[in-house]
């Protein structure tokens, strides 16, 4: 494959996400759910075929394979966290779920990155100095479920130490990988802190949910589009 059309596939999936995720946006917005859990799993193959994409290029690098595979549970968590508004009875169970789902994807984005850092002790240390004054501040501002809390330890603490050794590995070596994953890592952490303060807040806000929907989209796209400047 060329180098341009190697681009050109990779422009089609994006433009081809970016508009499903906007009529995923419109009809989750309508409670289509059932609708709304195909776009969004839809959607959510884009990004993990441009990380595919990368793969088939250049499968031999552990780097790549491994943030595939972890792309592959982002779009498993998507999948899991919107049906369960298909299935409310069991919301909680499903919504837990797919937050270990999306809990294992960090883990192995940080598999993949770790080995990267001259020094990932400072980053981790810093990551979780954050987690742990924002989840002090939610805890004590936002009435949380134990479960919830549980899980919000370690699934918060996983994705801020994640982006902030990104961020420290951008700052030594400002190549094009690691410049465009730390961007989409720092994407995907915002997302998510939109996605607390609008699921535990005291309201619940659609300009907040397009908000937290669009940072996290242009996260896992970066992410994955960032695997491409290793070929």
């Amino acid at each position: 494959m060329t180098e341009v059309s190697h681009m050109f596939i990779n422009y089609l999936l994006i433009a081809a996400g970016c508009i499903t995720q906007a009529f995923f946006i419109k009809t989750e917005h309508e409670e289509n759910y059932k609708t709304a859990v195909f776009q969004k799993g839809l959607a959510s193959l884009m990004f993990v075929l441009i990380g595919v994409l990368a793969w088939v290029q250049n499968g031999e690098q552990p780097i790549i394979r491994t943030i595939v595979i972890g792309l592959i549970f982002g779009m498993a968590g998507d999948i899991l966290l919107n049906l369960r508004f298909v299935y409310p009875e069991n919301g909680k169970k499903i919504f837990l779920t797919g937050i270990l789902a999306f809990l294992i994807g960090h883990i192995l984005y940080l598999k993949a990155i770790i080995p990267l850092s001259d020094g990932p002790m400072v980053p981790t240390v810093i990551g979780a100095l954050i987690a742990a004054a924002l989840l002090a501040y939610i805890f004590k501002t936002m009435e949380v479920n134990i479960a919830y809390k549980v899980f919000g330890v370690f699934y918060l603490g996983a994705v801020i130490i994640m982006t902030c050794i990104a961020f420290s590995n951008a700052l030594a070596v400002p190549d094009a990988f690691r410049v465009t994953y730390a961007i989409g890592a720092v994407f995907f952490t915002l997302s998510d802190i939109v996605l607390i303060f609008n699921t535990f807040g005291k309201t619940t806000k659609f300009s907040l949910r397009i908000t937290n929907l669009t940072l996290y989209y242009i996260g896992q796209v970066m992410i994955a589009l960032s695997l491409h400047f290793l070929l």
